[in-house]
């Protein structure tokens, strides 16, 4: 039998740890309450996040807090026009006697935030492409493992601006997520500028580890997803797949970020079984960044919003979904 609050302990903790977590970083964060949700979602998937928004609207401030309220090891990688993606992933170090020893980059982190990764090449962003893919790296043919908690979330300039390259289809499709990190509201800017001598000493310590996400990643997978809204979800995906004006079709993965993001949604609002507004909610978060539209659609004015808002009221919601 499913229904709210079934194995009340499990869903108990990992609310409360939850909401310990938005505390911490409430300290330093004024709103975006959405976005540290959404961060919180991406850590419970093992997946990763890209937050996109102009200078100064708390895209690092905000992944950075995250990432010290959730513990584990974190690296900032600055990204610039001139990095290489030994920046990145490390180097092997030859000793004058011919010795050599693994020198690791900053990807070797629970968390890893890469930030501006629009400011550098396409050839240093795929340097981690199999990182983000397959938790770990290949130098010179060694394989090197990253921690099994590794998460990298990112933050990227809006497309166009000056110094920026537009991420690869291959590695925005990597990302689980994505955020649009706007300006503050009027009573949230008021809060940020009243308060800042409190909110720029304000000290953050981590509230779980490494070991702690990964015990609530396996609570998470206890989810119940009916076959209705499973099948919704294959559904919203295939009608954007048939639009002439996507240039590249979405990739399983849309099913998958889809799938896995609305049971930890549905998790945090203590529940244990995935509703179609879960899905929903999560559909836009999914599918925003993988969305190519083609030169024709773009010339006419298309928008990504109104694609998706185009499928959820096209594909019908499921009557019983448990």
């Amino acid at each position: 039998m499913h229904g709210i609050i079934a194995n009340g302990k499990r869903m108990i903790e990992l609310v409360e740890l939850s909401r310990r977590i938005l505390a911490e970083t409430d300290k330093v964060v004024v709103g975006k309450q959405d976005l540290k949700r959404l961060l919180l979602i991406g850590m419970l998937c093992g997946g990763h996040v890209l937050i996109e928004g102009v200078a100064g609207t708390g895209k690092t401030t905000t992944a950075r807090v995250f990432a010290i309220a959730i513990g584990g090891k974190f690296k900032r990688i600055q990204f610039t026009p001139e990095m290489l993606p030994s920046d990145i992933t490390g180097f092997n170090l030859y000793g004058m006697g011919g010795e050599m020893r693994f020198i690791e980059g900053p990807v070797f982190a629970n968390v890893v935030l890469a930030d501006e990764l629009n400011r550098t090449t396409v050839r240093t962003q795929s340097a981690l492409l199999q990182a983000m893919q397959e938790g770990e790296v290949t130098i010179e043919g060694a394989t090197h493992q990253l921690p099994e908690t590794f998460m990298v979330i990112a933050s990227q300039l809006p497309y166009g601006g000056p110094g920026t390259y537009p991420l690869s289809y291959v590695q925005a499709d990597r990302f689980m997520l994505y955020s649009w990190s706007g300006l503050p509201s009027v009573d949230d800017e008021r809060r940020i500028i009243g308060g800042i001598d409190e909110i720029e000493h304000a000290r953050i310590g981590a509230v779980i580890g490494p070991e702690d996400i990964i015990r609530l990643r396996l609570k998470v997978t206890g989810i119940h997803v009916s076959e209705p809204v499973v099948y919704y979800m294959e559904s919203l995906t295939d009608w954007l797949r048939g639009q002439e004006s996507i240039r590249e079709s979405l990739s399983p993965r849309v099913g998958i970020s889809l799938f896995k993001s609305s049971r930890a949604l549905a998790c945090l609002e203590g529940m244990d079984y995935v509703l179609p507004d879960h899905v929903k909610y999560m559909f836009w978060h999914v599918v925003y960044h993988r969305l190519v539209l083609t030169a024709e659609a773009e010339e006419m004015g298309m928008k990504k919003d109104a694609l998706i808002s185009a499928a959820l009221d096209a594909v019908p919601v499921p009557k019983e979904p448990v």
